[in-house]
C-alpha cells in the first residue's frame, strides 16, 4: 500500500467533503475511485471544462464560427415560410 499527500485550499476540501458525505463516500475512497478511473480510461475520466462550462475544443469551434460569421463565411441568409420549416425538420433527423 502507498500513501499520497496533496495540498489543496481549505474551501475546496470542505466543499468536496460535503458532497462526498452526501453520497456516503470518504475523501480517501473518492481519490482511489478517481485514480482507478484514470487507469481504466487511460486519461482524465471526465471532460476538462473552461470557466464557461465548455471544452477547449468547443470554445475554439464557437470562436471560429463567430469569426466566420463576422466575415460572411459559412452563413446562410434568412429562410421564409416552407423553406424554414423544411430546414428545421432536416435538423431533427
Amino acid at each position: 500500500m502507498s500513501t499520497i499527500q496533496i495540498r489543496i485550499d481549505e474551501k475546496t476540501k470542505k466543499s468536496a467533503k460535503k458532497v462526498l458525505n452526501s453520497i456516503g463516500m470518504d475523501m480517501s475512497s473518492a481519490v482511489k475511485v478517481y485514480l482507478h478511473q484514470i487507469v481504466t480510461t487511460q486519461g482524465i475520466p471526465f471532460p476538462l471544462l473552461t470557466e464557461n462550462g465548455l471544452t477547449r475544443q468547443q470554445e475554439k469551434e464557437i470562436l471560429t464560427a463567430s469569426e466566420e460569421a463576422k466575415n460572411g463565411i459559412n452563413v446562410s441568409g434568412p429562410f421564409e415560410g416552407k423553406k424554414a420549416i423544411h430546414y428545421l425538420k432536416k435538423l431533427k433527423k
